[in-house]
């Protein structure tokens, strides 16, 4: 057997997220799954570093696979993309230790979020980016993202129904690029709680339009209550850009 790593590109738009449903609904895993089946001529379970939700793109998403198939790695990203629908692209793939797994053997993942900051929308980035007409303060999203930065509990940042053991996380860095009418938020952690990237946007977004301040970031933080925070941006801004193992 061999254990396949492999990095995906994908528009998260007409997707019911990267996992697998119960239901028959289109996902990233099942359209891979499907697809590598045809070309393994074996079923196949694809383990993916970090379950986008609905909506949601990649950059840089890292899958993992087992095969006894003999197509060599290289030879990997072309067949894929041959049956692969135009929305799915297979970016690299190589063989790796049998020991590898691309969620739990991850060091960290790198996130973005894309604010369309305008008085009047976009046709070209409405699936890629949120819209916020209102005029923000850029400097005062920044100085309360470094409340953000480091490991704490951020269980004010986490929705209803994460299945997560512990909220605690480490943020490595959370930079806000500004150019103009782009928004880009980068932020890199350990790890990810459910919905907890666009919460902390729509918490920052808040702090940009005067409703909150820098300092309030701190006490959400300490008072750990979901009800404290932002709101849930939508999700066609995130895009899953790097995973670092």
């Amino acid at each position: 057997m061999r254990n396949i790593k492999v990095t995906i590109e994908y528009d998260g738009t007409n997707y019911h997220g990267f996992q697998r449903q119960t239901a028959d609904l289109p996902t990233i895993q099942q359209v891979l799954e499907a697809t590598l089946a045809k070309l393994t001529q074996h079923p196949v379970t694809v383990i993916g570093a970090g379950r986008t939700d609905a909506g949601v793109h990649a950059k840089g998403q890292v899958i993992n696979f087992t095969t006894g198939c003999r197509i060599p790695g290289d030879r990997i990203v072309l067949a894929l993309n041959s049956l692969l629908p135009d929305d799915i692209v297979a970016q690299q793939a190589e063989e790796v230790d049998m020991s590898f797994h691309a969620q739990f053997s991850a060091k960290s993942k790198v996130y973005r979020y894309h604010i369309f900051n305008s008085r009047v929308p976009s046709a070209f980035h409405r699936l890629y980016s949120y819209h916020v007409p209102q005029e923000l303060d850029i400097d005062k999203m920044r100085e309360a993202a470094g409340y953000i930065i480091g490991r704490h509990d951020f269980s004010a940042f986490r929705a209803a129904g994460s299945k997560a053991k512990t909220s605690m996380r480490n943020v490595y860095r959370l930079d806000i690029e500004h150019v103009p009418p782009h928004i880009y938020l980068t932020i890199e952690a350990d790890g990810f709680l459910y919905n907890m990237v666009r919460i902390i946007t729509g918490t920052l977004l808040y702090v940009g339009k005067g409703k909150l301040t820098p300092r309030d970031i701190r006490k959400f933080i300490e008072a750990g209550r979901r009800e404290d925070a932002g709101p849930t941006v939508p999700p066609q801004g995130l895009c899953l850009m790097q995973v670092k193992y």
